[in-house]
């Protein structure tokens, strides 16, 4: 089953990839590695969740943005790739949880992004990951997700 398949069988419409928001380009590949900016939870060219998690918004919440900003990622991976089944592995996952004092959630709320990449990509896309609590997001995102991926040759391409 290709990841499109898979993400059609999880009821996920890709959106297009978003774009930048300042200056930068949102994916970079350098030999046969696809690297994202920062993919934030938009949905339909908005924000969908803004706020803090532990203050703002709950764990259940933050999971879900985080899934979203993997959509996007995946939707920047597709961009990049043409076609989701070039990519030979999800290699590292960097999420950055717009957190309150004292927040310790960070893992959970992040499995939000990687449990997708699982059930996307299977095998492949199990990866190395950092989580990390900050203060301050830009545009009051609740998540940043940044991804790196393998790429390879062609659909049949497993590495």
């Amino acid at each position: 089953m290709t990841p499109e398949q898979r993400l059609a069988e999880l009821g996920i419409a890709l959106p297009a990839a978003p774009p930048a928001v300042a200056a930068y380009v949102p994916w970079v590949q350098t030999g046969n590695l696809v690297m994202t900016s920062g993919q934030l939870p938009w949905r339909d060219g908005a924000m969908a969740y803004a706020g803090k998690l532990g203050v703002d918004l709950r764990d259940d919440e933050g999971y879900q943005a985080a899934r979203l900003c993997a959509i996007n990622a995946i939707a920047q991976l597709k961009a990049a790739a043409g076609e989701l089944s070039r990519i030979r592995r999800i290699v590292r996952v960097e999420g950055y949880v717009h957190c309150g004092p004292g927040y310790r959630g960070h893992p959970q709320v992040l499995n939000g992004a990687s449990d997708l990449f699982n059930d996307v990509f299977g095998e492949r896309g199990r990866h190395t990951r950092l989580a990390l609590g900050i203060h301050e997001m830009p545009l009051d995102a609740a998540i940043e997700l940044s991804v790196w991926a393998e790429v390879g040759d062609g659909a049949n391409d497993q590495g």
